[in-house]
């Protein structure tokens, strides 16, 4: 795993996650704009959730939902914009690719519009066949 630059503390402990910081950030991202906070804190019960802390704010969050037996999807992986280029995002993937709950899974999957070269970086290849997904989407749900 990325050592953290000093300062910085990375956490999987669930009680240590703020709902509230993560949904500051989702709800002006471009995957999730106007998330409500209750869905953003039943995402967060449903998943494995790390997050970075600096100075005792959250200033980075990913999760991953999964069945722990063959597949999990990355998700809302995002480092605030003053704290990016530390290696922080890479962090918490890794962190993710080590823990002992998502070992010999056949599958992980994930979406990026902009980030493939981070993913890519921990091992992550472009979908093989891209031609096989299929996705049911809901536009603007949380408008």
């Amino acid at each position: 795993m990325n050592a953290l630059p000093a300062g910085y503390e990375l956490t999987g402990d669930q009680a240590r996650i703020d709902p509230v910081a993560a949904q500051a950030y989702l709800s002006r991202s471009y995957w999730a704009k106007n998330v409500p906070l209750d869905i953003v804190e039943r995402s967060i019960r449903g998943s494995l959730c790390v997050a970075v802390m600096h100075e005792g704010r959250q200033v980075a969050f990913a999760r991953v939902v999964t069945d722990r037996a063959t597949f999990a999807f990355l998700a809302d992986v995002y480092v605030l914009e003053e704290h990016r280029g530390q290696g922080l995002a890479r962090a918490m993937v890794r962190h993710f690719q080590a823990h002992p709950d998502l070992q010999g899974l056949r599958r992980w999957l994930l979406f990026t519009w902009d980030a493939h070269d981070l993913y890519e970086s921990c091992g992550w290849n472009r979908l093989a066949h891209p031609e096989h997904g299929m996705e049911r989407v809901t536009p603007g749900i949380y408008e």
